[in-house]
Formats: structure tokens, sequence, C-alpha cells
């Protein structure tokens, strides 16, 4: 790239000269933007100055990552840079970096702006072209490609002319293209070599020329690996064509281009965050450090821990927001969220940065929704579980990663399906009537040496991390669709007659769980306070919607997997976890960060405060003592929890009257009826037990080799009858 553009600017230099004299005569320049820098003082002409000076490639990242420039700006500076063959491919690099995409992966753009020349059936049609565009919708069993959503844009073959359009709504400068392959595990389609068109009425088209001849962009040479094409000038224009000249196998084309609202429409419709936090993406020393900032500025609130490592040691750091981090209060519930199971999935990731910013200063400037939360939950935040594959996709950046790239640990395991499979176990154990009497609905033990198997060491690290904390509830932040979906995540087979039946008469009995409608709302009290997740008429990222309108859905029913996640947190420990899906671009451009806070602020704080709904208490013995491990049973669920450490205990129950029944061993159960109401904050529910002869039994029973103990009564006297 840096040659190709070198040799290219000698050429090009007077006629850009000439251009340039043209212009200047017209439109006057400002000598100095407006300056967007963390650091004020630092234009961006100081910046380039600096840039072109330094030696080090140390030096070189310590100064780019301290400047925050933006696109705009490089566009006032791209004459500066162009003139000259020695800048011109810093210059290029440079600009690529700083301008968004128009939306095609995220769906800002929107179906209807997508045209093509033809297609070559209904699911592989224009709208099927936007990066990472996965496969979906073919029934199971089938390979009819009929019956799929396909995984690019695909042309007519009898068709001799064809072309993939774009339609902005507004004048941009556009300043390059990235190409795909399609998605598809028999096929190796892809475009590669093509021209790239203009319009501003979309009638009346310019070939991009190079100063001699049309300009031939070579495109891909796979069709997994996103390829970027970079223009030697901005190019202002309303609709983008790209014309494919030459392609492998099928003429199929997955597409995004970097570009640049016009300045009155970016004014217009510029995201004004309102909170004043760091929105950009941070590598692994940036967000460590960014951690520590928070902590610093917070340390009476905040504490930073790491769970464990990864395979390349990496250590995977958590931060616990607490009004007395480092403790479990009794109780006070634990509350968690992840991101980055995925490395490539980054906005979940930046999230939790801001959140941990935002309940921060929030709760400095004495936010009483912020203190409440704060002083009520221990929440622990990890913005990374994957961090070796996140430092692979960052590298590679937001605009040339793919859908697989840093998706897997360093060893190649996806941990979101890593986690023992403790469904099987359960449901083999109903299947013979096992349960609750010899195996328990819940803390389902880890299988015989399962730990010294095919388990990822970052999985190892949380299975530890969760047994440790006795968490209520959590979720994990994905990406790549928008939804929440919660378990079951593993499909039951229908083993039996018995459940066949069920399945015939319900046929959403073998996905949900005991406690679906509690999940359903946890589920919903995410995606409606999330300001774009129920907008589901256009469809999903990769199909249609499959929430019915309202932005949840039951994974089993969805995309079933074995080993998830959430399935585990719910059979082996007392929390209940669900998966939040961020938005279709895994990895966003960092200048969509501000808005993507916005939409997701609310909700993050809501699902927090779910943590206070159902009921809580503490299991005391008769002499005051706490009871851990006893068992918490409510009638009428098949899916019971215990008590931590300190004896409290938390179930998540919707509003609804409850008989409660805590049990420990040596004690007799006893049973509570538990109102739970409509308003914030669980309903206090505690017990205390009194000792009972069962251990003394249990004793004598072993001593007899668990023979039923003979009663032994007394004869009845007669009187005699006179």
């Amino acid at each position: 790239l840096f040659s190709h553009y070198a040799s290219k600017a000698e050429r090009l230099r007077k006629k850009w000269e000439e251009e340039e004299e043209e212009r200047l005569r017209q439109v006057s320049v400002p000598a100095e933007p407006k300056s967007l820098f963390k650091t004020p003082t630092l234009s961006f002409r100081t910046f380039l100055q600096r840039l072109f000076s330094l030696k080090s490639k140390n030096a070189f990242d310590r100064l780019f990552n301290g400047c925050s420039a933006r696109c705009f700006e490089l566009v006032s500076f791209w004459n500066i840079c162009r003139t000259d063959p020695v800048y011109v491919p810093l210059c290029v690099l440079l600009f690529l970096s700083e301008c968004p995409p128009l939306g095609l992966e995220s769906h800002r753009v929107e179906d209807d702006q997508l045209l093509a020349s033809s297609q070559s059936h209904h699911g592989f049609a224009a709208q099927r072209g936007r990066l990472n565009m996965q496969v979906c919708g073919r029934p199971q069993g089938s390979d009819n490609e009929e019956d799929l959503y396909g995984g690019a844009w695909c042309a007519e073959p009898e068709e001799t002319s064809h072309w993939f359009e774009v339609d902005a709504r507004r004048e941009v400068e556009f300043t390059g293209v990235i190409t795909q392959g399609r998605n598809s595990e028999q096929n190796e389609d892809f475009v590669s070599s093509y021209h790239v068109a203009f319009s501003n009425d979309s009638r009346d088209w310019t070939v991009l020329h190079d100063g001699y001849a049309e300009w031939l962009f070579y495109g891909n040479v796979d069709k997994d690996t996103p390829v970027m094409s970079q223009f030697a000038v901005p190019v202002v224009a309303r609709y983008i064509r790209i014309l494919p000249q030459s392609w492998n196998g099928s003429l199929c084309l997955q597409s995004r281009g970097p570009g640049l609202s016009t300045a009155d429409y970016r004014s217009e419709n510029e995201v004004n965050p309102s909170d004043d936090l760091d929105f950009r993406h941070h590598n692994y020393k940036e967000m460590r450090q960014m951690m520590k900032v928070i902590n610093e500025e917070c340390p009476n609130i905040t504490r930073i821990y790491n769970i464990g490592k990864s395979s390349q040691g990496l250590k995977m750091y958590a931060m616990e927001i607490s009004d007395n981090p480092g403790e479990h209060e009794t109780g006070e519930p634990e509350f968690r969220y992840t991101a980055g199971l995925h490395g490539n999935e980054a906005l979940g990731r930046e999230l939790l940065l801001l959140l941990m910013q935002f309940l921060c200063k929030e709760y400095n400037d004495e936010n009483p929704r912020v203190r409440r939360l704060v002083d009520g939950v221990r929440i622990h935040l990890v913005p990374s579980l994957n961090p070796d594959a996140y430092e692979l996709a960052y590298e590679m950046g937001s605009e040339m990663g793919n859908w697989a790239l840093g998706h897997w640990t360093e060893e190649g395991y996806d941990i979101f399906e890593n986690f023992p499979d403790l469904n099987s176990i359960l449901w083999g154990a109903e299947e013979r009537g096992w349960v609750p009497r010899i195996m328990p609905n819940h803390h389902i033990p880890l299988p015989d040496n399962f730990l010294n198997g095919s388990l990822a060491v970052e999985t190892k690290a949380i299975i530890a991390w969760m047994e440790r904390n006795p968490f209520v509830l959590g979720a994990n932040l994905q990406g790549g669709e928008k939804l929440v979906a919660y378990p079951f995540d593993m499909q039951r087979p229908p083993v039996s007659e018995t459940w066949a039946r069920i399945q015939r008469q319900n046929e959403g009995a073998l996905r949900e769980t005991p406690d679906d409608a509690m999940f359903r709302w946890l589920a919903m009290s995410y995606a409606h306070s999330h300001l774009t997740m129920t907008e589901t008429y256009r469809g999903s990222c990769h199909g249609d919607d499959i929430t019915a309108g309202q932005g949840i859905t039951n994974r089993a029913s969805w995309k079933p997997v074995v080993g998830s996640m959430n399935d585990f947190s719910y059979l082996h420990t007392n929390c209940f976890e669900l998966s939040i899906f961020l938005g279709c671009d895994k990895f966003p451009h960092e200048s969509e960060l501000p808005l993507e806070w916005e939409n997701n602020r609310e909700a993050l704080l809501s699902f927090i405060e779910q943590v206070n709904r159902g009921v809580k208490g503490v299991v005391r013995d008769v002499e005051g003592n706490p009871l851990s491990n006893a068992t918490i049973s409510v009638e009428g669920i098949r899916h019971d929890v215990r008590t931590a450490v300190g004896g409290d205990y938390w179930r998540l129950l919707n509003p609804g009257e409850y008989r409660v029944t805590a049990k420990a061993d040596g004690y007799t159960p006893q049973t509570r009826l538990c109102m739970v109401g409509y308003d914030t904050g669980a309903t206090p529910c505690s017990f205390t037990l009194a000792k009972s002869n069962w251990d003394r039994i249990k004793q004598i029973m072993a001593l007899n080799g668990k023979r039923p103990i003979r009663l032994v009564t007394k004869p009845k006297t007669t009187t005699p009858i006179k």
C-alpha cells in the first residue's frame, strides 16, 4: 500500500495542484480547524508534523493513541498530505483509520438503500451485500439454497452487466471500499477486481479514474478476509456503485465503505452524549490503565482484581463497585456483567469501561439512583474474558476484521460453549425419577475428571470465579445480533414417551427452564429499556425478526448450543444469566461509541436493578447462627437455590404469592408464605430452623446396615372380665 501510493503521487501531483489552485480561488480554507483532541493544545497540524519526524514505532504508537483525530479534521489537512509523495502513504492510512463507515454492517443504511443489477434468487438480493452477513433461515435438514438467506449479494449468472449500488440519501465523502466474499461452507465465491462509479442522481455515472484510465481495484483472494481499497482523494457524491470485473466461482459480494457525511448533515445529526466519558477503543494496556484511573478516582467504592489468566498469560481483570469493596455483606446481592467472550465483539468491552466511568463519576456527584445501586448491590464488571483474541482483533481494527477473526481463544475454544453439559445430567436423572430425592435440581456437581478434559484455561478461571461469589444475576455482552437471549440454551431431547407427550402438548416445554417467566421478564427489562432493540420492523441482522417484535428470544429455539455459560450458571450456581447481543456490527467504529452508549445506558442500569426483585432473607438456627448451604425451595418451581456463607439468600421471582421452604441437614424444614409485590425491592423472608433428631436416626440406621428400624411397641394390657 505504501509503495503503491508513493508511485502514484508523483504523476498525479501536477493534476492535484491544478485542482487545488482552482478550489482555493472559490473556497476559503481556515488555517486551523476546531480541535477535537483530548489534549486541546495539540492541533492536528502539529500532530502530523511530529508524526512524520518520528523514528520509533513506540513513540508513534504513544502519540497516535494519545490523540483522538477525527475524519473531518483529516479532510481539512488532506491537501497538506497528498502533495508530497513521502506523506501520501501515511496520510492514506490515517484517513482510512479515522473515517467512519456508512453503516452497512450496523444496518444504519436500510435495505431500500441497497440496489443491484440482478440477483441469483430472493435469498441473495442486494440487501445481503452487507459486510459480514451470515447465512440463515434454512430449515433443519435442508440443503436447498432456495430455502436460505445467503451470506452475500449474488448476481444472476445470465446477466452481462453487473453492479452493486448504495444510496447514502445525502452527499457524503467516500474514502474507499471494503469488500468480502460470500459466507458459505461449500462455495468459494468472491470478486477479485472491480471498478467504482459515483453519481448524484443515479442516472449519470462517473467511473473513478487514476489519471490515465478507469481505476481497476483489486478485490479479494479468498471469501473470508475483507480487503480495503482506498481512493487517492475523497469523492463527494450521493450514490456509489461497485462494478465487478472478475470473480472466483459465482459473482457474490459483501461490502462496506468508509465515508464521511458532509458538514451540514453531521452538525445537525451528531450525537452529543450527555456524559463526559472516554469514547474510544482500548487495547489491553489501555484498558488496564483506564481501570487504574477509575480506581484512583473512586478508591472508596472500587477494587481491581483478576479472575485468572488467559492461555497467553494475560490477566482477566475485573472491577468491583460497591460501598464496601472486597467484602460480601450479608443481605447484599451480587451482580455481574461480563464481556469479551469472543475477542472480536468489542462493543461490550467498551460499554463496561464506560459503565465503570459513569458509576464512579455519578457516585461522586451524588446521583441518588447510582448511590442506591452502589450502596445496595455488589457489582462486578469484567470487560474482557478473552484478552488474547481481542488483541488479535484490535490489530485489524473495526473495519478490517472479519466474522471469525478473534472469535476463539488462542487454543481454539469458543468460551461461551465450553462449559460442562449439566443439562444432560439433570435431564437423565429426571428420566429415571431421581430428582429431587437422589439428585438435586440445582447446583449440579461437575462430572468426574471434567476439569482435566477439553476445557480452556479461561473457562476454568470463570468457573472458579462463579463458585467463589454468590452471584444472583448476570449477563454476558455479545455481538452480531440485536436481541436478548435467555436459557435454556440447549433443547431437551424427547427421549421418553412422557416428554414426547409433553412436547406435543406444549411446544416450548423442552426448551424452557422452570423459571421461564422470570427469565422472560429479565430479558424484557433490558430489551425494552434499550432505545432501539425492539425496533424489529426491518427484521434481524441476518434475516427475519425472530423475537416477535419484543427483542427477546429463547436461545434453544433460536440457535441451540450445548455447554453454554448461561445453562451452566443456572444449573451449577444460584445465578440467573442471560446473553445480551448488542448489535449487528461486532466491532463498531470508534465514532459510533457515543451513540451506542446512549442506546444502552438506561438498559445497563435497569438490568442491574432487577437483582432486587423477588424474596430475600437469612436462614439461622434457634441460637442465631447463620446456616450456609441451606436449600430454598419455592412450591411449583422445580429449581432451588442455596444460602451463602452468611446464611443469606436471594430468590428471583415475579410478583405473586409463594410458599417458600427452607431446609438444611440436621434441621426441621420450615415453610412460609411470602408475598412479592410490584414495588422496587425484594421482600424479606427469613427463616429460623430448629434442630431435628434426624442425624441420630441416620447413625442408628448406619449401625444396622441401613435396614428399616423396627418400632418397639408396648404390649396392650387387658383387664380380665369378671
